[in-house]
Order: C-alpha cells, then structure tokens, then sequence
C-alpha cells in the first residue's frame, strides 16, 4: 500500500500551498485603474494610437518628397514625378479597407539606399545590390499586401495616413490552428486539454500579472503567484488529478521558489540592470513605479516555469512506471529514475542555452563587430542577463530532478512491495491434500507417471524408492 505518511505531507504542502495562491492573488488582484499611455504609444490627441487596415494596389519607383504622400483621395492614380527604375523611393498605392475613408486610397513613399545622402566617415558603402532595398527600418512593400496605417493629423488639419504593421491575423490563426491540429492529432484528448490549459495561461498574464505589476506590485510577488496558480490549472488539467500529477506539481513549486531564490542572488551578484534595452528604460521613464530590478527578476522565475513542468512530470511518470514494471522497493525506483532523469537534464539544459542564444543572436552579432575582447562582450549587461537565465534555469532544472523523484518515489507503489507480491505472486507451494501425495517436480511427473506402490501397508523402503524415481 502507498505510504500514508507521504501521501498525506503531499496533499495538505499542496492544500496549503493553494490557500496561499487563492490569499496572494486577492491580495495582488489590479484595481483597474486607467494608467497614462506613454508618448511612443500616443496618437496626436494623446489618446492611444488608431490604425485602419488596407492593402496594396499599386508600386512605382520615383522621385522622394512627394507632397501628396499619405493624403486621401478617391481616385487610385496618384500624380508622381520622376518614375524610373533608379529612382530613389518606392510609391505604394493603398486602398483603405476599413474607418472613415474605407474605399479610398492614400499614398506611402518609402526611402531606399539610393535615397542616402552619404555614408559616415571610414564606412564601408553599401553593396551595389542593395541600393533597390528599403533603408533599414522601413518596410518591404508589395503588390497585395495587407498592411496597418496610423492615422495622424496633417498640416493642412485633415487625417493624413503612415504604414504602422502589416496585417498579421489570418497567418497567425493558420499557424495557430496547425499548432493545435498536431498536438490533439498526436495526444489527443490529453493534448485538447493541454491547449486549454495554455490558453488559462495566457489569460492569467493579460488579466492578473501585467495589470498587477502596472498597479506598483512587487513583480515577483506577482509572478509567484501567477506561476504557482498556471502550474495548478495546467498541470490537473492536463494529466489529471492523481499522486503522480501532485508529485511533479510539488516538485515544479520547490523547485520555483528555489529558482527565485538563485535569480535574486544572480541579479545581485551579477550587478545586472536589465536597463541595455530600449523596452526596459521606456518602460522606466513612463512607468518610473515599477522596479526594474523586480521585473528582471520576475522575468526570470516566469521563464523557468515551463521547462521545471517538463522536467518534474516525466520524472514523476518515470517513477511511477519504473515502480510499475518491477523495481522492488522505493530506494530501487529513486535510483532507477535517476538514470533517466540524468539523461534528461543534459538534453533540457542544451534546449534551455540554445533558446537563450538565439533569442540574443542579433545582440550577439551586433557585438561581434564591435571588435571588443570575448570576455568583455559576455560580460556586458544584456548579455550577462541571457547568461545569467541560462545558470539560473539550468541548476533549477538539475535541482528539480532528485526533489521530484524524491517525492515521486516515496508515493508510488513498487511492485515488490510485500502486499502486492503476496497478490501477484504464487511463489510459495500449496500443502499436499490428505488424499494426493505431494510432487516435487510436477513436469517429470507429467513425462513418467509414478506407479502405485504394490500394497497400502508398504513404508519406509517402498515410499522411499518410488519418490527417488520420480
């Protein structure tokens, strides 16, 4: 039977544990106040910025500067001079699909590299194949393309349009679908439920951790709470409510509180800002009540969170199927999951780097033209931010490994518990019956029946005799 004393130390660590979710969260919970739009974000009016959707009719190259760009008028011809196939700006014809002036059409002029008026002292110019390309920062427009242009008053007092972004719904509800396709087509319902789960996720970020944190709450108080009540939802939700599920879901919040813990004594030792970032100081100067340095931190534990749940829900089913298929006793199964989950510590570790390293790649090469020594280009804040997420996730996660097969071990059932071994196992012989002598080898018996002896009265040498033959 399972052990009472452990399975009781789970549920009530993780009943308690809940309570304090449910308590932090009322206590965190944003008061939805309005908070002021910072100027990168307003429109002219100071209000939020107001983009209407359109696409692409028609492309020509011609002359810069022209006065009609981001006018409106019902007539899709515009009048451009200077068109050629040098020419130093790209005009795009938008037809406007939606707002006040949906059916009509405006002007976007776009800057190539032919449009520079030069290049800065000892800089190389740029390759002869490149000078068609839109300058850095501008976008590459085409024919049927759908687009979001900011409406923004003109001179002249009338709304004048610029591209914004392109229109990304329907790609990205396409992707979504596939991505929710394969998952269910592989896992099936297991898989649904995982998907409803994510989705829970994402609503707690929108609805409680942003609004927390732009109220003045400390964020990782915040992101505590947040992640403890995700990993609840998700985890039951997805691999149902069992010991195995609440094994990896204690093992996942231990082994958070301890991420938390070395992301804080990272951040400090390390000296790290997090302020290298244009977002980050944005955020500073029009948000001047949050703490960035909280922030980071809150960043970190968020981002450990799915690759501890990755890590402590196979180690838990690993034990419990290792105790399963015959390991004998606890200290057998511990030991047996381990194995495993050796292995699966150097692959997520590996997973884990590499992730951090392409999300810093651009930074990384920006870095490595600035012709600094290694030591100094890896040691700069927005690198030593990545580094420090990659020591900080990589020993929680070699940390989550033991205290989850720990806890695992403890409550599942190994097969040679003496309970079970008494029920699936006949390894001891039955009595003989008064009426059946007893055999000792039941095949030879079956290939060379035993003789009755000559007369019942025979002993000794008769019984004696006949039992060494068989």
């Amino acid at each position: 039977m399972l052990s009472p004393f452990a399975r009781w130390v789970v549920i009530v660590s993780l009943t308690v544990i809940g309570l304090g979710v449910v308590v932090g969260a009322v206590a965190l919970w944003p008061s939805g106040s309005d908070h002021a739009i910072p100027m990168q974000f307003r429109s002219a009016d100071g209000g939020s910025i107001r983009t209407v959707d359109g696409h692409v009719v028609d492309q020509e190259r011609a002359d810069c500067l022209n006065p009609l760009a981001g006018t409106v008028q019902d007539d899709a011809v515009f009048q451009i001079e200077g068109v050629g196939a040098q020419a130093p700006c790209i005009q795009s014809t938008v037809q406007l699909d939606s707002g006040d002036d949906s059916g009509r059409h405006t002007l976007l002029e776009v800057p190539t590299n032919r449009a520079q008026s030069g290049t800065e002292p000892g800089a190389a110019p740029p390759p002869q194949g490149s000078l068609d390309e839109p300058q850095a920062g501008q976008p590459t427009l085409h024919v049927g393309d759908r687009i979001k242009l900011s409406m923004v008053p003109g001179p002249d007092g009338n709304t004048r349009y610029t591209f914004f972004d392109f229109q990304r719904t329907v790609p990205t509800l396409i992707w979504a679908l596939l991505f929710v396709g394969a998952v269910v087509l592989v896992a099936a319902w297991r898989g649904l439920r995982s998907i409803i789960g994510l989705a829970f996720a994402f609503l707690v970020l929108g609805v409680f951790t942003l609004p927390a944190i732009l109220d003045g709450e400390s964020p990782v108080a915040v992101a505590v709470v947040s992640s403890a009540a995700i990993l609840f939802v998700v985890l039951y939700l997805a691999h149902g409510v069992s010991l195995r599920t609440s094994s990896a879901l204690l093992g996942t919040l231990v082994s958070l509180v301890l991420a938390g813990v070395l992301s804080w004594l990272a951040i400090d030792t390390m000296h790290l800002t997090g302020l290298s970032g244009d977002q980050t100081t944005n955020l500073q100067v029009y948000q001047g009540t949050i703490s960035i340095s909280g922030l980071l931190l809150a960043g970190f534990i968020i981002g450990t969170l799915g690759v501890l749940n990755d890590v402590t829900i196979t180690q838990a089913s690993a034990a419990f199927e290792l105790a399963a298929a015959g390991e004998p006793t606890r200290l057998a199964t511990f030991r047996a999951a381990m194995r495993v989950g050796r292995d699966h510590i150097a692959s997520t570790v590996y997973t884990l780097v590499f992730a951090y390293a392409g999300s810093a790649l651009p930074l990384l090469l920006l870095f490595s033209v600035a012709q600094q020594p290694f030591g100094s280009l890896i040691t700069t804040d927005a690198v030593a931010v990545e580094l420090a997420r990659s020591f900080v996730g990589g020993i929680a996660i070699a940390l989550s490994v033991p205290l989850t097969t720990v806890i695992a071990a403890a409550l599942a059932r190994p097969a040679g518990h003496p309970a079970q071994t008494a029920v699936g196992h006949t390894t001891v012989e039955p009595e003989p019956t008064p009426a059946r002598p007893r055999v000792r080898d039941r095949r030879a018996a079956q290939i060379e029946p035993v003789e009755p002896p000559p007369t019942i009265t025979s002993t000794g040498r008769h019984a004696k005799v006949d039992d060494d033959q068989v």
